[in-house]
């Protein structure tokens, strides 16, 4: 069995889980979540506590049932606690603003740059050059940061560009002559 899949995932207060035939709900104070059930993963709730197995020996079963493990514990986070991450904006006249769900970013194009989160998705800039996106989907949340990271990625030289806050860029060296 998967050393994931063999720690319970425990269920704290003010969060509901629903298991159907084919489908797993978790709703809390931040939200519902959904996830489908794969077959090869058995769940039981009982006082509190989710366990998990495989359903056969097989190595997917196996495998399996420690992802659905993390999945579900996962959406349980997410909808009592919730999930972020911070981006910082390195560049000169580089900022960030948002307004509701929109993100306008300044980072050294000819044009402004905007997002649009989506449903369950909140942006925050506390400073002009750092941005918290905040939301229960923990791979939603992890998603957006990425697009977001994305439209100018930390360059080598300078490390110029947008960056995780916990993110080390190393500085190449310039060319010598």
């Amino acid at each position: 069995m998967s050393r994931v899949a063999k720690m319970p995932v425990a269920i704290p207060q003010g969060v509901d889980v629903a298991i159907s035939a084919d489908r797993i709900t978790v709703k809390g104070s931040l939200g519902a979540l959904e996830q489908k059930l794969n077959p090869l993963v058995s769940i039981e709730n009982k006082d509190g506590q989710m366990s998990f197995a495989p359903t056969d020996e097989s190595a997917a079963a196996n495998a399996m049932s420690g992802t659905m493990r993390q999945l579900v514990n996962n959406m349980v986070n997410g909808v009592s606690k919730g999930f972020e991450k911070k981006l910082n904006l390195v560049g000169v006249g580089f900022r960030a603003q948002a307004q509701g769900a929109k993100l306008n970013l300044q980072i050294g194009f000819s044009h402004p740059v905007d997002f649009t989160m989506p449903d369950g998705i909140t942006v925050q800039t506390p400073a002009p050059t750092e941005i918290v996106i905040k939301g229960a989907d923990r791979q939603r949340v992890g998603q957006i940061a990425a697009e977001v990271r994305a439209t100018r990625p930390p360059e080598p030289y300078k490390g110029k560009g947008i960056r995780y806050s916990d993110e080390r860029v190393v500085i190449k060296e310039t060319k010598k002559k």
